[in-house]
């Protein structure tokens, strides 16, 4: 079961559930936030909830995306809300391209990095037996519903940045209960929009380099993660794609069991704030900047895997560089 929000219309919003090809909006919900919280409420699952609405009429999600009427799987009305965040090094083979960007600043060439540390300690750690709390992964903010970009519009790649890239990843979808209980909705593409350029100058700058924009869906995956997930990330530039690559995901290809990545995020009691949706990202060992991708103006970011339904598809806006202040005035 698939779950997406479009704009219609009416200019509002409709939530549509899709299994295989037909996709059909679900009546008597304005929503998928909303569904989501009935389905709490209630102490039912996602599937349950949705078959006790009626079904309206079909729609085409492919006319629906190139009238770009294609809206985030799920939001909340107040962004300061929603929590934007990621974890990284925790794929198999994901060290590889950290490694390389950092391995200059160690002070022998011999040393380990910081990153393969990191990430030898997640091969060993990070996936405990059930009930068992394993090795905390990295982990880091991008921000919060303000910086979420729906399927379709631009990523905003700033004036100060040296970079924009594209990191495909899967995401957890979370909306938290009243009690302050986790509830996952499920999964959904993602582009973690980051700035490597500048991450590769010391890995210290990785909290600058991840305060970029985001985008997630178009549909959220119910049900439990596919254990093996392969996709393709490409980068089309004037209608051809000059980048393409598969990328793996899911616990088969990663160090770390999602029970643990969910764990250590949702152990600080800051994030489970009753009402608060999370995007939780599980990091990508596949980057175009690995491959000495520059990506420009105008490029188009397309993120698909079968079990996710539609791709997900963003254009790259750079804005131009500039050198003014942000003045700071005194009260």
């Amino acid at each position: 079961m698939l779950i997406s929000q479009i704009r219609n219309d009416q200019g509002g919003i409709s939530v549509v559930v899709r299994n295989g090809a037909e996709a059909s909006i679900i009546q008597g919900v304005d929503s998928s936030y909303a569904l989501v919280r009935k389905a709490i409420v209630g102490k039912m699952s996602i599937a349950t909830c949705v078959r006790e609405h009626t079904l309206g009429p079909a729609v085409d999600l492919e006319v629906l995306a190139e009238q770009n009427r294609i809206l985030l799987p799920i939001h909340h009305d107040d962004p300061s809300h929603m929590h934007l965040t990621g974890t990284g090094l925790t794929h198999l083979g994901s060290a590889s391209t950290r490694d390389a960007m950092h391995s200059k600043n160690a002070v022998e060439s011999s040393k380990m990095t910081d990153s393969m540390r990191m990430f030898q300690m997640g091969l060993e750690s990070g996936k405990p037996a059930a009930g068992k709390v394993g090795v905390q992964p990295e982990w880091f903010y991008k921000g919060n519903g303000t910086a979420a970009v729906a399927p379709g519009h631009s990523l905003n790649s700033p004036e100060f940045a040296d970079d924009g890239g594209e990191e495909p990843e899967v995401a957890g979808i979370y909306v938290i209960g009243d009690t302050g209980v986790v509830h996952r909705v499920g999964f959904a593409l993602s582009n973690e929009f980051s700035d490597h350029v500048m991450e590769r100058v010391n890995y210290l700058y990785l909290a600058h380099s991840k305060l970029r924009e985001a985008s997630f869906g178009p549909e959220i995956f119910i049900g439990e993660l596919p254990a093996d997930i392969r996709g393709t990330s490409s980068i089309v530039r004037n209608g051809e794609t000059i980048w393409s690559k598969p990328f793996l995901s899911g616990e088969d290809n990663m160090s770390h069991t999602i029970a643990n990545l969910e764990h250590h995020h949702f152990k600080y009691e800051l994030f489970r704030q009753p009402g608060d949706v999370h995007v939780h990202m599980f990091g990508t060992a596949t980057l175009s900047f690995a491959d000495k991708i520059a990506c420009e103006n105008g490029d188009e970011f397309v993120i698909s895997a079968p079990d996710f339904g539609m791709p997900l598809r963003n254009p790259l806006q750079m804005a131009r560089k500039t050198d003014a202040l942000i003045s700071v005035e005194v009260l």
